[in-house]
């Protein structure tokens, strides 16, 4: 039996990824300074929540075969000195996922957007399919109750490629460290300015992330993003990488439906949007590589329903709906919203996203917002003060706000009550509307639930 121990096992890819070694039969431990929920709940149900927080080099022992570290521990955490006193192999998450699927197809899906999306999807066919897969993803799926799966009779790995940094012993971006047989980039959009401080060396991550692909491997990739497919243009003269673009398929909206137009015949869909439908394209085209057709890769995406927080439904009564959104970055924002539009061309939209990322909160990054909000008829941005200091930003005036999304109207809001206050107000007009509500965060606690509720009342 191997033992594993992971120094921050709290994290969402390290919990999950600490489940998933369990039920292979190894002996799992873990340490943390402190865990939220749900990590905590689930650590706890399966005895691998450790007996106190904090960092205890003493029990990092000779015994221990391999140690993966946390991206919040730090360099000089006690218990990754010991281990590497000891001579223990220590691993980031993404390293050991990939040490432990060394002789597997690897599908690595990236892009500063649609990435648990598009890796969703292909779960979602393989599943359907009775396929045996290994994968790693970073939301919530319906259906499954782990994030990462691992078994030795999987011949294939289906792995969303983040490009944040692994650990601080591999400052590099988690996608490279993957090494595809099957990559797939969605689109690139400046992300992550406190790690990548200019736009040029963070589309450098992504051309990076497509030289790593394997002799004989593929490239997929959105042909509509100007950037991504510049990069792939420039790989073309590699002989041992054949490259499959693609784009928006044709489709129709009838009556709030997306249907997709398919040599099949129409298939409707639970999800929508344009970008949502470049997705899908995207996850077909590594359907195709695996050997699935089209016949069960449209057949399986009539039922899939999105991955947890990307446009999911929380109301929808008569002729008025609740949305919420994981969309931060101005590109997820501007498509998100634009989709939303394009679905209730009737309806009034009011759209309210939250100021919560580092990036989203740095006033050098601000401009990067501008237009993101255009399409909604009421535009609304929250943020909490309190998230600002936490982060040991600069507070933000509500002019440079203002400034920066380029609305006069918009309205800058850092109160929860006065956020409720503000959606409420829309409600007075009494007709069809949408409300959209986009953050990674939580709008200062607001219950998103009740808020729907009474949207829609």
């Amino acid at each position: 039996m191997q033992r594993v121990h992971f120094i921050a096992i709290g994290g969402s890819a390290m919990h999950n990824l600490a489940i998933a070694l369990q039920r292979q039969g190894m002996e799992v431990s873990g340490s943390d300074d402190e865990i939220f929920e749900p990590s905590r709940s689930r650590l706890a149900n399966l005895g691998l929540l450790p007996d106190q927080m904090g960092w205890h080099p003493e029990d990092i022992t000779p015994a221990l075969d391999a140690v993966i570290l946390g991206m919040h521990a730090r360099a000089d955490n006690p218990e990754l000195l010991r281990a590497r006193e000891l001579g223990i192999p220590v691993y980031s998450y993404p390293a050991y996922f990939h040490e432990q699927t060394r002789n597997k197809t690897r599908v690595v899906i990236g892009g500063s957007h649609g990435k648990t999306t598009i890796t969703s999807m292909i779960i979602h066919v393989l599943r359907t399919a009775n396929a045996e897969f290994d994968y790693l993803v970073g939301a919530q799926l319906e259906g499954f109750d782990c994030m990462v799966k691992l078994d030795a009779k999987s011949t294939v790995a289906v792995i969303e490629g983040d490009e944040y940094l692994a650990s601080t012993l591999e400052p590099v971006p988690k996608f490279h460290l993957y090494h595809p047989d099957i990559a797939l980039v969605s689109g690139i959009a400046w992300d992550h300015i406190n790690v990548f401080k200019t736009y040029e060396s963070y589309v450098e991550q992504f051309a990076r992330f497509m030289d790593l692909i394997e002799p004989g491997g593929k490239l997929v990739y959105c042909n509509e993003d100007p950037e991504v497919r510049r990069l792939a243009e420039e790989r073309r003269n590699r002989p041992d990488l054949a490259q499959v673009p693609y784009g928006v398929p044709r489709h129709a909206i009838r009556n709030g439906i997306t249907y997709l137009m398919t040599d099949h015949g129409e298939v409707p869909l639970k999800i929508f949007g344009r970008h949502n439908l470049m997705n899908l394209e995207g996850a077909r085209h590594v359907c195709h590589q695996l050997g699935i057709g089209d016949r069960v890769f449209y057949s399986a995406m009539a039922s899939f329903t999105g991955a947890a927080k990307r446009l999911e439904k929380l109301a929808d009564r008569g002729d008025r709906a609740v949305f919420k959104d994981f969309a931060h970055s101005p590109s997820k924002l501007k498509a998100t919203v634009e989709a939303v539009r394009e679905q209730f061309p009737g309806r009034k939209l009011t759209a309210c996203m939250e100021l919560h990322t580092f990036s989203s909160l740095s006033e050098n990054f601000l401009d990067q917002y501008a237009g993101s909000l255009d399409g909604a008829d009421t535009a609304i941005v929250f943020y909490d003060p309190h998230a600002v200091g936490l982060k040991r930003l600069p507070s933000i005036p509500p002019e440079r706000i203002h400034r920066a999304f380029g609305r006069g109207d918009l309205a800058v809001i850092t109160s929860p009550i006065a956020l409720l206050g503000a959606v409420r107000s829309g409600l007075a007009h009494g007709g069809p509307a949408v409300l959209l509500m986009m953050s990674s965060g939580n709008f200062g606690g607001v219950d998103l639930e009740a808020l729907a509720e009474a949207f829609t009342a």
